[in-house]
């Protein structure tokens, strides 16, 4: 019987990694896990804006949702560890958590090193073994069963292997992609990669004048030459100099990211959501009436951002000091348009150095979603972003990472 130097090596010491040393060594097995990286956790850490979104506050069936038609995929990982056993997790950890308007759910503290703090004291009581700034170099059956993992200082044997190494997104974290390869040598299938939840960047010059506006509900489609929206999401949006970001922005830009020809769509913008257009053009009828010595951006400013509302007058054609009186119809539905349909032909993302998670990965036809195990190589096994999975903004690809990394940590 061969005898192992571990009995599981996770690859990899990011939130899934993390997770799956926490359990599998809290069931008694010999656990090491190895970070190229000076720290673990990374990501965690600047994640949020450095506040670390651990979950989203919804049930099992919200975190599927929020993953499309890969989502299905999460459900045995889910039943192991949901939205609220995490929160759970954390607050027992000493991490007491709050939940915002927008269901995020995060540290009191805002701090997410309290977050990385309290997954380290459980991974230094489980029993793992942390090797920090350890790349591995190669993975390799073991001739009698079980695996050879080399790293740049040493060849390490263990009966399991986990690969945690998340996916492109932030390469500054060390995140650069390196599971694919591992992947791939075991005869895995990689859905091509893609930056996701990443900002947009668009083609008028106009928006970069807006930066800074934030407005907190508008509706955002991602639509083709022809045909339906490729991608539809409700949220806030921040202008900057180079387009948008915030929620909405980020959850459609997997569906630029992924397209063939992305200075070929266009985004377009509903900055009223919660009113018709035949009330808007009402309202602009009304006020153009009543209020004729008012400047028409002065009115228009009741609903939106005054830079916002003079910016929309220039796209009409209009000048931005214009009176309201005698708003003709014409005008009054170009005005309509640009408020509730603003077409803003879009150039494509900022790429996978402002992404944060990446959309393509390891097939998930190809990996048991009941236990992580590869259904290529027996012993090996997948958890994290690594995988073709990959959420709305909201806490949702945590709760993936930390569901995954703890189902496979069941089963190393």
């Amino acid at each position: 019987m061969t005898v192992f130097d571990f009995d599981a090596i996770i690859v990899g010491a990011g939130a899934a990694g993390l997770m799956a040393a926490i359990h599998a060594a809290e069931r008694g097995r010999k656990v090491l896990l190895l970070e190229k990286g000076k720290k673990p956790g990374v990501k965690i850490l600047m994640s949020g804006g450095t506040r670390c979104n651990i979950t989203h506050d919804c049930d099992a069936r919200g975190i599927v949702e929020a993953f499309g038609t890969n989502g299905k995929f999460l459900h045995s990982a889910l039943a192991a560890i949901g939205p609220r056993e995490i929160v759970t997790f954390f607050n027992n950890e000493g991490v007491a958590t709050k939940v915002e308007d927008t269901g995020k759910v995060f540290p009191v503290s805002d701090r997410a090193v309290d977050v990385l703090e309290a997954l380290m004291k459980r991974l230094t009581r489980s029993g793992a073994t942390l090797a920090l700034t350890e790349p591995v170099k190669d993975i390799d059956p073991h001739p009698e069963g079980g695996f050879r993992v080399s790293t740049v200082t040493r060849t390490l044997t263990a009966e399991r292997v986990l690969v945690t190494t998340g996916g492109k997104s932030y390469p500054g974290c060390g995140t650069t992609g390196d599971g694919y390869a591992i992947a791939t040598k075991f005869g895995h299938a990689i859905v091509s990669t893609r930056p996701a939840l990443v900002p947009l960047t668009v083609q008028p010059a106009w928006i970069g004048e807006l930066r800074g506006i934030t407005i907190p509900d508008v509706n955002l489609k991602v639509m083709p030459e022809q045909g339906k929206a490729l991608s539809q999401r409700r949220g806030s949006v921040l202008f900057a100099h180079f387009g948008l970001t915030g929620p909405a922005p980020l959850d459609v830009s997997r569906a630029v990211s992924g397209h063939a020809k992305p200075s070929s769509l266009i985004l377009e913008a509903d900055f009223l959501p919660l009113e018709t257009e035949q009330a808007f053009d009402e309202f602009l009828r009304a006020e153009s009436l009543a209020s004729g010595k008012k400047q028409l951006a002065v009115i228009l400013a009741e609903k939106l951002p005054r830079r916002l509302a003079d910016q929309l007058l220039v796209v009409c054609g209009m000048a931005a000091d214009r009176k309201a009186a005698a708003l003709a119809k014409p005008d009054r539905l170009a005005l309509v348009a640009a408020a509730k349909r603003l077409r803003l032909p879009l150039r494509g993302t900022l790429g996978f150095e402002k992404a944060e998670v990446t959309a393509g990965g390891v097939s998930l036809d190809e990996v048991d979603s009941r236990t992580m195990q590869s259904k290529r190589a027996p012993g090996l096994y997948f958890a994290g972003e690594v995988l073709d999975l990959d959420g709305w903004i909201g806490g949702y690809n945590f709760q993936s990472a930390w569901s995954t990394g703890w189902l496979a940590g069941k089963q190393l």
